[in-house]
């Protein structure tokens, strides 16, 4: 578990993106990847929105993924790891790094076939509380060909990430505009931020 961490801080600090390639082991992927499909046929998935509480808006010109919270109170077991797993982290980042993190927030990520998300920033106008946004997958066997990178969009190094299973892409959520490419095939995340109120 060190080991994936150290690879999310020493990659983020030396381009401003941190990539692990097993934070999450297959096993856990695989448990999440079904808590997914049992809340897609329970019909428990939300059209994802832009904006906040306070400023929502629908727009699947702009994005068009479907999403369900992750929350302890559901006292999945398998999500209770990846909570034990992010907490973890937190403190490694906060000791390692002194960045300050309270809390966190994610949700499961479900792109059909054709669904995309336009260019943009994590961070919001009228709250600056997420302070860096994580991306776990869940896609195992995932070929070039089914699109839905991640690309981020920096000065001169854009940077094209293939979602697949295991990995965790971590930046700072008020620095980098992101978007995520169509997809020709079901792709699945767990995306999330981590938190300073």
């Amino acid at each position: 578990m060190k080991n994936s961490f150290e690879a999310l801080i020493a990659s983020y600090i030396e381009n401003k993106v941190g990539i692990s390639e097993n934070f999450l082991s297959d096993d856990l992927a695989n448990n999440l990847k079904q808590n997914l499909f049992a809340l897609q046929q329970r019909s428990l998935l939300v059209d994802a929105g832009i904006g906040n509480s306070e400023t929502i808006s629908y727009d699947s010109a702009v994005r068009s993924d479907s999403i369900y919270w992750l929350d302890k109170k559901n006292n999945n077991p398998f999500e209770n790891e990846f909570f034990i797993q992010i907490e973890a982290f937190i403190s490694y980042l906060n000791q390692s790094c002194y960045a300050g993190i309270t809390g966190y927030e994610f949700h499961y990520s479900l792109y059909e076939k054709g669904d995309f998300y336009l260019k943009h920033l994590d961070q919001f106008k009228n709250n600056s509380s997420r302070k860096y946004s994580m991306i776990s997958y869940l896609n195992s066997n995932w070929q070039p060909s089914d699109g839905g990178e991640l690309l981020i969009h920096q000065l001169n190094n854009n940077q094209k990430i293939a979602p697949t299973q295991g990995k965790t892409v971590f930046f700072k959520s008020n620095e980098l505009v992101h978007e995520v490419l169509v997809t020709q095939n079901t792709r699945m995340s767990i995306t999330g931020w981590l938190k300073s109120d």
